[in-house]
Protein backbone atom coordinates (compact mmCIF):
# COMPACT_ATOMS: atom_id res chain seq x y z
CA UNK A 1 0.00 0.00 0.00
CA UNK A 2 1.14 3.50 -0.76
CA UNK A 3 1.45 6.10 1.98
CA UNK A 4 -1.38 8.10 0.32
CA UNK A 5 -3.69 5.08 0.53
CA UNK A 6 -2.98 4.73 4.24
CA UNK A 7 -3.80 8.41 4.78
CA UNK A 8 -7.11 8.01 2.95
CA UNK A 9 -7.94 4.94 5.04
CA UNK A 10 -7.06 6.80 8.25
CA UNK A 11 -9.30 9.70 7.21
CA UNK A 12 -12.18 7.35 6.44
CA UNK A 13 -11.77 5.74 9.85
CA UNK A 14 -11.74 9.14 11.58
CA UNK A 15 -14.80 10.29 9.60
CA UNK A 16 -16.71 7.18 10.65
CA UNK A 17 -15.70 7.69 14.27
CA UNK A 18 -16.80 11.35 14.13
CA UNK A 19 -20.18 10.35 12.68
CA UNK A 20 -20.69 7.78 15.43
CA UNK A 21 -19.67 10.27 18.13
CA UNK A 22 -22.08 12.84 16.72
CA UNK A 23 -24.94 10.36 16.85
CA UNK A 24 -24.07 9.48 20.45
CA UNK A 25 -23.99 13.13 21.51
CA UNK A 26 -27.30 13.87 19.80
CA UNK A 27 -28.84 10.81 21.48
CA UNK A 28 -27.53 11.95 24.86
CA UNK A 29 -28.85 15.46 24.19
CA UNK A 30 -32.35 14.16 23.39
CA UNK A 31 -32.28 11.97 26.48
CA UNK A 32 -31.34 14.94 28.65
CA UNK A 33 -34.18 16.99 27.20
CA UNK A 34 -36.72 14.32 28.14
CA UNK A 35 -35.70 14.59 31.78
CA UNK A 36 -37.36 17.96 32.17
CA UNK A 37 -36.22 21.25 33.61
CA UNK A 38 -34.25 19.81 36.53
CA UNK A 39 -31.60 18.33 34.25
CA UNK A 40 -28.08 19.68 34.70
CA UNK A 41 -27.65 22.66 32.40
CA UNK A 42 -23.93 21.89 32.08
CA UNK A 43 -24.74 18.52 30.50
CA UNK A 44 -26.95 20.12 27.87
CA UNK A 45 -24.31 22.75 27.11
CA UNK A 46 -21.68 20.01 26.90
CA UNK A 47 -23.76 18.17 24.28
CA UNK A 48 -24.33 21.30 22.20
CA UNK A 49 -20.69 22.39 22.20
CA UNK A 50 -19.49 18.82 21.64
CA UNK A 51 -21.74 18.42 18.59
CA UNK A 52 -20.50 21.72 17.18
CA UNK A 53 -16.87 20.68 17.64
CA UNK A 54 -17.48 17.35 15.94
CA UNK A 55 -19.23 19.04 13.01
CA UNK A 56 -16.34 21.46 12.48
CA UNK A 57 -13.76 18.63 12.59
CA UNK A 58 -15.94 16.48 10.32
CA UNK A 59 -16.18 19.39 7.89
CA UNK A 60 -12.39 19.71 7.88
CA UNK A 61 -11.97 15.99 7.22
CA UNK A 62 -14.37 16.35 4.29
CA UNK A 63 -12.28 19.17 2.83
CA UNK A 64 -13.97 22.30 4.18
CA UNK A 65 -12.17 24.91 6.26
CA UNK A 66 -13.69 26.38 9.39
CA UNK A 67 -13.91 29.64 7.45
CA UNK A 68 -15.87 27.86 4.67
CA UNK A 69 -18.32 26.55 7.25
CA UNK A 70 -18.63 29.93 8.96
CA UNK A 71 -19.19 31.75 5.67
CA UNK A 72 -21.88 29.28 4.58
CA UNK A 73 -23.58 29.62 7.96
CA UNK A 74 -23.46 33.43 7.71
CA UNK A 75 -25.02 33.22 4.26
CA UNK A 76 -27.82 30.99 5.57
CA UNK A 77 -28.42 33.40 8.46
CA UNK A 78 -28.67 36.34 6.08
CA UNK A 79 -31.21 34.54 3.90
CA UNK A 80 -33.20 33.31 6.89
CA UNK A 81 -33.38 36.79 8.36
CA UNK A 82 -34.37 38.46 5.08
CA UNK A 83 -37.00 35.80 4.31
CA UNK A 84 -38.47 35.92 7.82
CA UNK A 85 -37.76 32.30 8.72
CA UNK A 86 -39.80 30.98 11.64
CA UNK A 87 -36.68 30.92 13.88
CA UNK A 88 -36.33 34.63 13.24
CA UNK A 89 -40.02 35.35 13.81
CA UNK A 90 -39.93 33.62 17.19
CA UNK A 91 -37.41 35.57 19.25
CA UNK A 92 -35.04 36.80 16.52
CA UNK A 93 -32.81 33.76 17.02
CA UNK A 94 -31.09 34.14 13.65
CA UNK A 95 -30.32 37.84 14.21
CA UNK A 96 -28.88 37.05 17.63
CA UNK A 97 -26.62 34.37 16.16
CA UNK A 98 -25.60 36.67 13.31
CA UNK A 99 -24.69 39.38 15.82
CA UNK A 100 -22.69 36.88 17.89
CA UNK A 101 -20.72 35.76 14.84
CA UNK A 102 -19.96 39.36 13.82
CA UNK A 103 -18.65 40.16 17.32
CA UNK A 104 -16.39 37.10 17.44
CA UNK A 105 -15.01 37.06 13.90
Amino acid sequence: MKREDLNIMANIKIIEKLKANLLCIIGEFFTLLTKGSNVAQDSILNCISGAMLILYVLGQKLGYSCKDIDEDMKSKLKVGISEGHEYEKEGRSLSKLQSHLKQNH
